[in-house]
């Protein structure tokens, strides 16, 4: 079994957490992702991508943001790679993460946002997620019924080895939770996921939150799916809405067989270094 249909849910983001988890349900009760197998969600799904709000949201794991993710997954029989939420860690940080769930709404993965959104341009736009966010030091894959996989967050595609260290470790798919802003939306994000996808040889699947034009960050949108050649599968328009895309796994190992990327590597002369002390 090579074929996964993946249910990318683009959605609007208010001000309310409650009021965004119950809004998750109903899209997913009204069919937004009905006959997919995974289901993927956008940066920050409950809450509106300020910094001064990630605090107010965060929650433990398992807290309500997560039961809703887990519940999902158990009633639509379906993996669910949540998105990303604020979590409040044990060590009492706050974090960017993402929760995996299996069919049966078992955490099977989570990722916490390793390279932190923290931006200076040119005096016009300041945006610094450490001033409420701790980093993440981990790039884990986690694993399903049809192969490895792994997900990085957002800001973390700019940097190569954020998705080499995962394909090196066996993923063939990498979910990108992502909020691209207006400027850097149009000018990096299709090509950010396209060749993240030709490098690595692997499907890119990017999901962002809808536009919302009362927030105060405005999100690019666009949700997207990259083959391994670097061909666009799937790309959404700025407003909420749903697609459901299927990507065939036969096609990583075709592509990887006629342009052996990642075999070729001369790690006689040269290697990647992991250096995580959590390993």
């Amino acid at each position: 079994m090579s074929k996964i249909r993946i249910a990318s849910l683009q959605m609007k983001v208010c001000e309310d957490k409650y009021d965004n988890i119950e809004r998750l349900a109903e899209l997913v009760a009204d069919g937004a992702a009905e006959g997919a197998d995974i289901l993927s969600l956008g940066e920050i799904w409950n809450s509106p991508y300020q910094t001064d709000l990630f605090p107010v949201n965060a929650e433990p794991e398992q807290g309500d943001s997560w039961l809703a993710l887990s519940t999902i997954a158990r009633k639509n029989n379906m993996y669910v790679v949540g998105g990303s939420i604020p979590e409040l860690g044990d060590d009492g940080n706050i974090y960017n993460t993402c929760y995996v769930f299996d069919r049966q709404g078992r955490q099977i993965g989570k990722h916490r946002k390793v390279h932190l959104f923290d931006i200076y341009a040119h005096g016009e736009q300041v945006f610094k997620e450490s001033d409420s966010l701790t980093a993440g030091n981990t790039f884990d894959t986690f694993e399903t019924e049809w192969c490895t996989m792994a997900v990085n967050i957002c800001f973390d595609i700019r940097f190569p080895e954020s998705s080499r260290i995962p394909a090196l470790n066996g993923a063939k798919v990498i979910f990108n939770p992502a909020s691209f802003n207006m400027t850097t939306g149009p000018a990096h994000w299709e090509l950010a996921f396209r060749q993240r996808s030709v490098e690595n040889q692997i499907y890119m699947v990017g999901t962002s939150d809808a536009q919302n034009p009362d927030a105060g960050y405005l999100s690019y949108g666009h949700s997207i799916i990259t083959d391994p050649w670097g061909k666009v599968l799937m790309q959404m328009d700025e407003k909420e809405g749903h697609n459901i895309t299927e990507i065939d796994l036969d096609y990583v190992d075709e592509v990887r067989r006629k342009l052996p990327l990642l075999s070729a590597r001369r790690t006689d002369i040269y290697e990647l270094c992991y250096n995580n002390t959590d390993r």
